[in-house]
């Protein structure tokens, strides 16, 4: 005995065995591209409200830290605290939205040249008398890349010097400029 089906069911079931008995998952998406690791980047210091300091931090990425070079003007003469701080904000007029010194793995301040301390622990910058100064250091806490990044936080230049011991803060005083760091042109 032959059983018949009929034409128009035979179609239907051929196109339902091709459409769905044959799918495929769908090929799963190409990965993204890392992001190019950065290697410049520049804050530009504002003066804070009644104060008149101005200047440039760039931050160069190299094999062994980040090489900070600050050009600064209108301090008044002395030592100055000198820190990244946790949030790229400077929409307080007197700097205190930039938040505290940058600190992703909880550590005490210190110096800069203490292995336990503050990622954004930078020290002291000093004035002269005309109220200008240069600092070139490498800091090998920093990174412009990775989990210390440091893009997109604040510079804050302070009204005293940082004593490198006085919790959280280093009795640094006011702060009397703030820059946030952004991508620089290389």
């Amino acid at each position: 005995m032959s059983v018949t089906i009929p034409y128009k069911k035979y179609i239907s079931l051929s196109a339902l065995v091709v459409l769905f008995g044959c799918a495929q998952p769908p090929p799963e998406p190409a990965p993204m591209p890392a992001a190019p690791e950065l290697r410049k980047a520049i804050a530009v210091i504002s003066p804070t409200e009644g104060n008149e300091v101005r200047g440039t931090v760039t931050f160069t990425q190299g094999t062994d830290g980040v090489e900070v070079s600050a050009v600064l003007m209108g301090l008044p003469a002395g030592e100055h605290g000198f820190h990244i701080h946790q949030y790229g904000d400077a929409s307080a007029t007197d700097g205190t939205s930039a938040g505290g010194h940058f600190n992703p793995m909880n550590k005490a301040h210190s110096g800069p040249e203490s292995e336990e301390r503050h990622v954004g622990d930078l020290g002291n910058i000093t004035a002269g008398e005309a109220g200008a100064t240069m600092h070139n250091k490498r800091d090998t806490h920093l990174s412009l890349n990775g989990p210390n990044s440091i893009l997109g936080r604040g510079v804050i230049i302070h009204a005293l010097a940082d004593d490198l011991t006085s919790q959280p803060t280093g009795a640094a005083g006011a702060r009397l400029g703030i820059g946030v760091i952004g991508v620089a042109k290389e």
